[in-house]
């Protein structure tokens, strides 16, 4: 597991951005950043482990909202600087109850809003 780590060009704060990508349709879902600790812990269990910049630790997607990513591939850019996380989404993806985190699109020169919340964020995060 450490050649795979070797592999890749972490950012000098040891993070690199990880697009997590629907492995059946296509979908992208989502970019957020990992950093080599959680690359390995993703690699070793198979759920999705990424790094929140926020918080400063260990983010298993999932953990608190249920909406889990399964790892079906990791693939590697040509420069090694950017990780595209090939996924099976268990719900939705966004922290705003949308299926993905790219909701709005720039249509006529404004930006507009294109898919609607499935599940309310405070039913995803409740204690």
């Amino acid at each position: 597991m450490s050649s795979i780590i070797d592999e890749i060009a972490f950012t000098s704060d040891g993070l690199v951005p990880a697009i997590a990508q629907q492995h059946d349709s296509g979908e992208v879902l989502m970019m957020a950043w990992m950093n080599a600790e959680s690359v390995a812990e993703t690699l070793a269990t198979g759920q999705v482990c990424y790094w929140s910049r926020s918080r400063q630790s260990l983010w298993r997607k999932g953990e608190s909202s249920g909406q889990v990513q399964k790892l079906k591939e990791l693939r590697l850019d040509c420069d090694g600087d950017t990780i595209l996380l090939l996924v099976d989404q268990t719900g939705v993806a966004c922290h705003t109850g949308r299926r993905n985190c790219f909701y709005r699109a720039v249509r006529d020169g404004a930006l507009e809003t294109i898919a609607d919340v499935e599940i309310d964020p405070g039913e995803l995060y409740k204690s």
